[in-house]
């Protein structure tokens, strides 16, 4: 069964687009481990009357940490290698946290984090499963010596019941939790512990009903496999990533599992036994653990040195994943298992413990080999957008103006950390389609300005509160992750953006009952779809459309409207770009035009054209003055993230958008 847990997700990582749902994978290893350990503790508890927790976590530790650590530092090191510098702290910090056994958490916490949208794929994302049941091996063992303590304090001896009551009341809660959080934010459902618990759980009722399924009829046993098969397989080819997981769609690998680990007890070699017990699978089974290490790493190590693997590569990357898997197994993982002298439990916790130590430091150093790219301009003030037109030579914000830059802030490799300081909650995430309203400037400010869009229009928060504050201005957002102010159909991830559109509509609802005295709005994309059953109808043209019947809809109550258009949209990460070429700051300029045809202002402006009214705010030339555009203006980076400004660079902007938004402002106050 281990065997086609790893099969599933070796050939799902591997990109095998016939295998879409192969990450079911890592559902059938939750089952087999709650299976397995409760089946260890009831047997040690029903013949010793007790459980030995140190002996527990010693064979834990022994089987589990030293593979991890010799994975982890071979990581950081193949991270060091082939990753670039950004992204040393975000992955060295990931590797802290595998090692610890909570990365699940903190990949949680980045899935719904839009400021994160540029951290690629963790090397050590697929340590989030591993956290699970480290976590569940952490409480499992807990519990059960809770129960067993419960019931000779009250004289009861019919054990497998009394505990088949208590796994209950963890499933029946993780399993509702599981579906809620799945439809309310399925990003974080697929990391977080709770709603994983449930599928561990099932493993453990297969344990615990042991003496049941020793009673099964061996046709109904056959049967039962042999369904459980079909349906484990049936998942890893009909659930694809836009399947809602885990909630009620993870039942079937994981009853799947359960159905074959019950039939295993009575089936024989007319089961599905006599194929799980074919020696290759076995010999696979065995080395899933290290697999499962080492697999993963390898594929990210060679996408980012090869770029898209596509399937056959894939598939190439991890077959060449056995070789470290096995001799990990063979020299590391096996002889510190069964070293004769580790049979003291004491000894085996500390070993355990050094080579989590160990993963620990590999993230650590990581972190620490960042480099400086800003060449020593922490402590110094820089001008930044305040330089355009001041006649300085060179011009500013030209290409021959970058030689003359030897430093700037912020620095390239903490870019992506100069965010604006507004509350995260403000931003709506992907899944929710409910608005959330935040109010700041002067919040008892008399006139209402109405901030509308997604991140792009945040991304001018310092400049806009400081703004507000100043002209005793009360602004209340509405703002959505990737999401624009139109009444079209967005697509993300390929998929028709739903959340979107019903968003709109309720924050339309919203701006019109909050009447405010001006809308101002800005946005990243600049296309929709046109025809709303097909997804790649989607152009600028349609997303016009959109923005006009919205817009015209908004002015048509009265409510005037401000475009701030988009800042042109670079093709590549400028802050990665600039961490690789220090010396070579003309390496990262990019073309106006091109960064215009990428940004929203594309859509934007003739959208803006068309609704009677509209006054549009267009700071382009504060941000690219010549073509092409550079990445340094008056010593400050501009871009953090693909698209989004520093704010470092939009406080240097705050006096003329002032100087821009506040004539518009008093015309209608």
């Amino acid at each position: 069964m281990r065997a086609i847990a790893i099969g599933l997700v070796l050939v799902y990582h591997a990109g095998v687009r016939q295998l879409p749902g192969g990450f079911v994978g890592v559902d059938v290893f939750f089952v087999i481990s709650g299976f397995l350990i409760t089946g260890l503790l009831i047997r040690e508890l029903e013949s010793t009357g007790r459980i030995s927790l140190s002996r527990f976590y010693a064979r834990r530790a022994k089987r589990l940490l030293p593979a991890t650590g010799l994975v982890l530092v071979a990581t950081a090191i193949l991270t060091w290698w082939t990753v670039s510098a950004v992204d040393w702290r975000a992955f060295g910090m990931d590797i802290v946290s595998a090692a610890l056994y909570v990365v699940n958490w903190r990949l949680a916490d980045r899935s719904v984090d839009y400021l994160a949208e540029d951290v690629g794929a963790s090397p050590v994302q697929h340590f989030w499963s591993l956290a699970v049941e480290e976590q569940f091996y952490i409480v499992w063992p807990l519990l059960l010596v809770a129960l067993a303590w419960w019931l000779r304090r009250r004289g009861h001896l019919r054990l497998r019941p009394v505990l088949t009551v208590g796994i209950m009341a963890v499933i029946v809660p993780s399993f509702a939790y599981s579906v809620y959080l799945t439809a309310s934010s399925p990003a974080t459902a697929f990391f977080v512990t709770p709603t994983r618990l449930w599928e561990l759980g099932i493993g453990a009722l297969a344990a615990i009903g042991a003496t049941t399924w020793q009673r099964v009829p061996r046709p109904a046993a056959i049967a039962l496999g042999w369904t459980g098969l079909a349906a484990v397989v049936t998942s890893g080819v009909a659930f694809t990533t836009s399947t809602a997981w885990p909630g009620y769609a993870a039942l079937v690998p994981t009853l799947g599992t359960a159905a074959m680990i019950i039939a295993g007890y009575t089936s024989g070699r007319a089961g599905v036994a006599g194929i799980l017990s074919w020696r290759p699978a076995v010999w696979i089974g065995g080395l899933s653990y290290s697999l499962y290490l080492w697999h993963w790493p390898l594929i990210v190590t060679a996408t980012a040195y090869w770029g898209d693997l596509g399937a056959r590569r894939g598939l190439l990357v991890v077959a060449a994943s056995f070789i470290p898997a096995y001799l990990s197994y063979r020299l590391v993982e096996n002889p510190v298992r069964f070293a004769p002298a580790l049979k003291s439990n004491r000894l085996s916790l500390s070993v355990g413990a050094n080579f989590t130590a160990i993963g620990v430091v590999a993230g650590l150093g990581l972190v620490l080999l960042v480099p400086s790219s800003s060449g020593g301009g922490a402590d110094r003030q820089a001008q930044g957008a305040s330089v355009i037109g001041s006649g300085a030579e060179p011009e500013p914000g030209t290409t021959a103006s970058l030689a003359a830059v030897d430093w700037f802030v912020p620095d390239a490799v903490l870019a992506v950390d100069d965010v604006p300081p507004y509350p995260r909650e403000c931003q709506v995430d992907q899944e929710s389609p409910d608005p959330v309203p935040c109010e700041w400037g002067d919040v008892e400010g008399d006139l209402t300005i109405a901030v509308v869009g997604d991140s792009k229009i945040m991304q001018w928060y310092t400049a806009l509160d400081e703004i507000a504050q100043d002209q005793g201005w009360r602004i209340v957002s509405y703002t959505k992750s990737a999401c624009g102010f139109h009444d079209g159909m967005q697509v993300n991830k390929g998929e028709p953006y739903e959340s979107c559109a019903a968003w709109n509509d309720a924050v339309f609802d919203r701006v019109v009952e909050l009447d405010p005295d001006l809308v101002l709005t800005s946005q990243r994309v600049n296309d929709v779809m046109a025809d709303q059953d097909d997804v790649e109808s989607r152009s600028v043209d349609a997303m016009v459309e959109a923005m006009v019947r919205r817009w015209t809809a908004l002015t048509e109550t009265g409510i005037p409207l401000v475009v701030l258009l988009d800042n042109p949209n670079p093709s590549m990460a400028v802050y990665e770009c600039v961490t690789e070429h220090p010396d070579d700051l003309s390496a990262c300029a990019f073309d106006l035009k091109h960064g215009i045809s990428r940004s929203g202002a594309l859509a934007q402006e003739p959208a803006a054209k068309q609704v009677p009214g509209t006054q549009v705010i267009d700071m382009r030339s504060e941000i690219c003055p010549d073509d092409p555009c550079v990445p340094v203006i008056g010593n400050v980076l501009l871009y953090r993230q693909t698209s989004h400004l520093t704010d470092t660079y939009v406080r240097t902007l705050t006096d003329r958008v002032r100087a821009e938004l506040v004539p518009m402002v008093e015309q209608v106050s």
